[in-house]
């Protein structure tokens, strides 16, 4: 089992940036990979970004070149560093981690950019 808390939400002005973190229960080294994925308003959730084990990363189209994962193994957290944000990006986003046999989310953190 793995808990996984989210921060660093909030409301921001289009063209701003955020920060979320994601910390783990336990080492996030137990996760395959660890992705972002958000959900809007009457939208399917979808996968933001993922970076695996070993550091691979992955990302959407839409958020290509504006978004970058990073993890602190040491720390057993994950980050999403977000900027240039645009109003459709503002949904709930939520941690994940992608272990060998399961799967764990977080409680999801609000992100709101204005226009």
């Amino acid at each position: 089992q793995v808990q996984l808390v989210e921060s660093g939400g909030g409301l921001v002005q289009a063209g701003g940036s955020l920060r979320l973190s994601c910390v783990a229960s336990r080492s996030i080294l137990s996760c395959n990979a660890m992705s972002w994925h958000r959900q809007a308003p009457g939208k399917q959730r979808e996968l933001v970004a993922a970076i695996t084990i070993g550091g691979v990363t992955n990302y959407a189209d839409s958020v290509k070149g504006r978004f970058a994962i990073s993890r602190d193994n040491a720390k057993n957290t994950v980050y999403l560093q977000m900027n240039s944000l645009k109003p459709e990006d503002t949904a709930v986003y939520y941690c994940k981690c992608n272990a060998l046999y399961s799967s764990y989310w977080g409680q999801g953190t609000q992100v709101t950019v204005s226009s």
